[in-house]
């Protein structure tokens, strides 16, 4: 069943876009321990791989079920639009023991054993220590994993930010929300996900965070329970070419141009964020009916979706496109 947010009066006047330096720290220490979205982030795996060997991160991950509940005071919803990982680090530190202590046994409780495992015992035990442990831990992930990098998150993500704000002003909260991921649905007062599990919630006046993520990519992530704020994560845009190196290039290996053919590969490499047939036509120097044929291709074999912002149609790389195109083919 799917997760349903439902909206009154007061909430569609209360919708805003943030960034969360901690969200992506949480984040990236999941995808470490996540083998499925590796393909999404190599070029970031190896420079992060030795520093990273000193990271004891198994009581995190502890917390961190592939499906189910995962502690929210860990990774609340931002504070502010523009928080800075210091001030969200606070807030978890300052989190009520009693609280925390009931979020950590509940998904403890999805992973069997994982309460009666010497790490979920201490955990459970002194849950005010539990929160400074796991303060700790996310504080030292920032250090390694993330801010080095995060100049560029940061500006991919109000990139992000800002396009979906323009598209607002453009079309309107009930057009916007399904173009931020297909699994997103409006019909006029509730917005409906269509992931694992079955979740409802009156916004109750509180009206939604939307929020782009890099790491999480490429999931979209709600149901925070009261007192958080809700909130929408979903897959940021421009992921493609977040990692590549100046001066790299960007162009298509010879492998991908062995496997797909001069053309194809071309359009699949230039895909680093979503264009039109137009753009990739003039970008690569081809007639835009040769382009128009290889995205058809491309987008066949479950290389590419599509989708229309206004009058223009604009194609993207699925994770299967994306993970060929970043190791070359």
């Amino acid at each position: 069943m799917p997760f349903r947010l439902r909206f009154g009066d007061d909430d569609l006047m209360r919708c805003r876009f943030a960034v969360s330096p901690l969200w992506e720290t949480q984040e990236a220490v999941r995808t470490l321990g996540r083998p499925d979205r590796h393909g999404y982030h190599p070029h970031w795996l190896r420079r992060i791989r030795g520093a990273s060997r000193g990271l004891d991160l198994e009581t995190l991950w502890l917390l961190m079920p592939r499906r189910g509940y995962n502690p929210d005071f860990l990774g609340p919803p931002p504070i502010g639009p523009a928080a800075t990982f210091e001030e969200e680090i606070a807030a978890v530190r300052a989190a009520d023991p009693r609280m925390a202590g009931v979020e950590i046994a509940r998904a403890l409780a999805e992973t069997p054993g994982a309460a009666e495992s010497a790490r979920g015992r201490a955990l459970l035990a002194d849950p005010g220590r539990a929160v400074a442990e796991l303060a700790g831990l996310m504080e030292a992930a920032w250090r390694v994993l993330v801010e080095p990098e995060w100049p560029r998150l940061r500006a991919l993500l109000e990139a992000d930010v800002a396009f979906h704000s323009r598209r607002l002003a453009e079309v309107g909260l009930g057009a916007l929300l399904p173009e931020l991921d297909r699994r997103l649905a409006w019909d006029g007062r509730t917005l409906t996900l269509d992931l694992a599990g079955e979740y409802g919630r009156e916004l109750g006046g509180q009206g939604l965070v939307l929020m782009p993520s890099v790491f999480s990519w490429p999931d979209v992530v709600s149901g925070f329970d009261p007192p958080w704020q809700p909130t929408v994560v979903y897959p940021a845009r421009g992921l493609a070419g977040l990692w590549a190196e100046p001066g790299a290039g960007g162009g298509a290996g010879d492998a991908l141009v062995r496997l797909l053919g001069r053309g194809r590969a071309a359009v699949l490499a230039a895909l680093d964020e979503p264009a039109s047939t137009s753009a990739l036509a003039h970008r690569l120097g081809l007639a835009a009916s040769s382009v128009s044929a290889h995205l058809t291709v491309l987008r066949e074999a479950g290389l590419l979706t599509s989708r229309r912002y206004g009058h223009q149609v604009l194609y993207e790389r699925t994770p299967l496109g994306m993970a060929l195109a970043a190791s070359g083919g």
